[in-house]
């Protein structure tokens, strides 16, 4: 009997391995207060429902303007880290070279498979890593200023057209169909009501009658809950939930980090 027994459990913990394995990397396992950081971007000015009430905003000298760096870093740790929380903790060095090493990993890339992933040990998720280690990551995980030159960028000047954001709704959910995530540039360029970036890893809730398609996001400036992003096939435009830096509504969407150059 004892012996059976043994064997069963041998079989469940293979059991529970292999599913494990099978869905490192997919969409579909994301947890937001696991998987998501801690810490969050801070806008340079200081707003309430959406309009900017003071220049002075004492927090947009510390971590700002990162929400490109924060939404990358996700979908890399997702992708390529494997945390280990009984294996002891590492030196500050040795964690920062860690770090570095994922968050210079392409984000296109597929997931890598469990036993080639980096380990971080001493802990049992990013959102617990980077809590306990703020100032370490928010150094190593990439610099504000250089998401402006990215080539993806020249998008929000000239691609206005509908029709391309049907397509960007298209490759969205293609994207949720093959159990990614997809990092959606949001702005209303030469409005400049909303410039941001943000990560969509699944639906809210089943497609409405009208067609419309909700879906949950993390916000790098709202660590705290996920917010939501929304499709209106009459309008062919999404539309983005209200909060204290943007007052909600109509938003156009490119993806980044989708592909080299993007």
């Amino acid at each position: 009997m004892r012996l059976a027994a043994s064997r069963s459990c041998e079989i469940v913990a293979a059991i529970f391995v292999a599913a494990s394995a099978a869905n490192a990397g997919s969409a579909d396992g994301f947890n937001y207060h696991r998987d998501t950081l801690s810490f969050a971007n801070w806008t340079v000015f200081a707003y309430e429902n959406g309009r900017i009430v003071s220049h002075k905003n004492q927090f947009g000298l510390h971590y700002s303007r990162r929400c490109f760096v924060m939404t990358r870093t996700v979908e890399q740790f997702y992708k390529f880290a494997r945390f280990e929380p009984n294996a002891p903790k590492l030196d500050e060095n040795e964690l920062h070279r860690r770090i570095r090493a994922i968050t210079r990993k392409l984000p296109w890339h597929d997931p890598l498979p469990l036993e080639k992933r980096i380990v971080i040990p001493g802990y049992g998720n990013l959102r617990e890593l980077s809590a306990a280690n703020m100032q370490l990551m928010q150094r190593n995980i990439g610099l504000g200023w250089v998401v402006y030159l990215r080539p993806g960028n020249v998008r929000m000047f000239y691609l206005h057209d509908k029709n391309y954001q049907v397509k960007t709704h298209d490759l969205l959910e293609q994207a949720l169909a093959r159990h990614e995530f997809f990092i959606a540039y949001l702005s209303d360029f030469p409005i400049l009501h909303i410039n941001h970036s943000v990560l969509v890893y699944k639906r809210s809730r089943p497609q409405s009658a009208d067609g419309s398609d909700h879906y949950l996001v993390y916000d790098p400036n709202h660590p705290e809950v996920p917010h939501h992003l929304e499709w209106l096939p009459a309008k062919r435009e999404f539309s983005y939930q209200k909060d204290d830096e943007f007052a909600g509504g109509f938003t156009r969407v490119f993806q980044v980090y989708g592909k080299f150059l993007q």
